[in-house]
């Protein structure tokens, strides 16, 4: 049965393998700098995958939204929060942002019927 929460994480889990195996020291710095930045701090990790999202969304990257959206499911974020988070990138993103919406919602519900 097609699962898209395992699909999307066999393939990223893979390509980052193959990625970090090539020893190159700037992709491993940022690796790096990115889990670094999400971990706890003067903000909560619940804020920061928030933020992580609402920039994902406004930026249009659709492997980034899936990332935040299941950290945040991680979180114990709620889809009303997420969809607030959401509501404001849209917003802040414009109409243009509205196909990558309909993916985040469906990623969620996928993370929730996982459960």
């Amino acid at each position: 049965m097609y699962n898209p929460v395992d699909e999307f994480n066999t393939y990223r889990s893979k390509m980052n393998e193959k990625l970090l195996a090539d020893n190159n020291k700037i992709i491993k710095r940022i690796f790096n700098l990115d889990t670094n930045a999400f971990m706890e701090g003067a903000l909560d990790v619940r804020t920061k995958e928030l933020l992580g999202l609402v920039a994902s969304a406004v930026l249009r990257c659709d492997d980034c939204v899936k990332y935040h959206l299941e950290r945040s499911h991680e979180e114990g974020l709620t889809k009303e929060e997420v969809m607030e988070s959401l509501g404001i990138a849209t917003l802040i993103g414009g109409t243009i942002m509205i196909p990558h919406l309909r993916r985040a919602y469906e990623y969620w519900e996928a993370l929730e019927a996982k459960k």
